[in-house]
């Protein structure tokens, strides 16, 4: 089985991206399953009902949010759909499902999104314990279990790989929009990368115009960020290769297009 993930999606150019390229690289690579964080697909906050459709007519089976979830305010319609997941540890009681899971060529799949805390200013339950509950939760119920950590802090994303290696399939990061160099498989068989990057203008502030960035930085004062409108767009991800006896990762590899 392959399982395509893609990087955190940037406003209409990422969207745009996905829609010209997924379709048909889908079934060129032979792809059975793949997996979208779309947190900024909404010009770089939250996501929209027209976004969230046209995502899934690309072929995308499931899409994960993070600190921007509720960036626009209609995703209150949708939430519930069972192809787009929220953080998990959000405080209980907020809408949507913290993980869905999906069958697939005779397997269930389960995804599931947890939010960092570390330099995220996002009120959350700890996500390692609460993947421990969701864990319990998904017992003799997933064949495979894929982890989408939306987190700052390269040390919590780490930590969080060596928790779960041995308990689940992959674990993939998101939210820093740079695609880090250091997948593997875990001494103990579970998949791991640091972060996936993002689909978005390629000449950017992670996605974001280049003017502005820099006007934040050399200045402090406040100034509204605006998705970068450079015409050159990339996307980038990972490529999960599952062995379709035993559920085992055998390869995890970069993409960027």
């Amino acid at each position: 089985m392959k399982i395509l993930i893609i990087g955190d999606i940037i406003g209409n150019a990422g969207v745009k991206k996905v829609k010209e390229i997924i379709p048909k690289y889908k079934k060129q690579n032979d792809i059975d399953f793949i997996i979208a964080n779309g947190e900024n697909s909404a010009e770089g906050m939250g996501i929209t009902l027209k976004i969230f459709e046209d995502l899934k007519k690309t072929g995308i089976d499931v899409i994960t949010m993070g600190n921007h979830t509720w960036g626009k305010k209609e995703i209150f319609n949708f939430i519930e759909d069972e192809q787009i997941i929220r953080p998990a540890n959000y405080p209980q009681g907020v809408p949507g499902k913290g993980y869905t899971i999906r069958k697939v060529n005779g397997k269930n799949i389960a995804v599931v999104n947890l939010i960092g805390r570390v330099d995220i200013a996002i009120l959350s339950e700890n996500p390692f314990l609460k993947i421990d509950e969701i864990l319990k939760d998904l017992q003799n119920k997933a064949d495979i279990i894929i982890l989408d950590f939306h987190a700052e802090a390269t040390a919590e994303k780490i930590a969080m790989g060596y928790y779960l290696d041995g308990r689940v399939t992959c674990v993939f990061g998101t939210h820093t929009h740079v695609q880090t160099a250091d997948e593997t498989i875990l001494e103990k068989g579970t998949g791991y990368i640091t972060d996936i990057g993002m689909t978005g203008p390629k000449k950017s502030v992670i996605g974001m115009d280049v003017s502005a960035s820099i006007k934040r930085f050399t200045t402090t004062l406040p100034e509204r960020y605006k998705v970068s409108e450079d015409k050159e767009v990339i996307l980038t991800g990972c490529i999960l290769e599952i062995n379709d006896e035993n559920c085992r990762i055998e390869k995890i590899n970069r993409i960027k297009m």
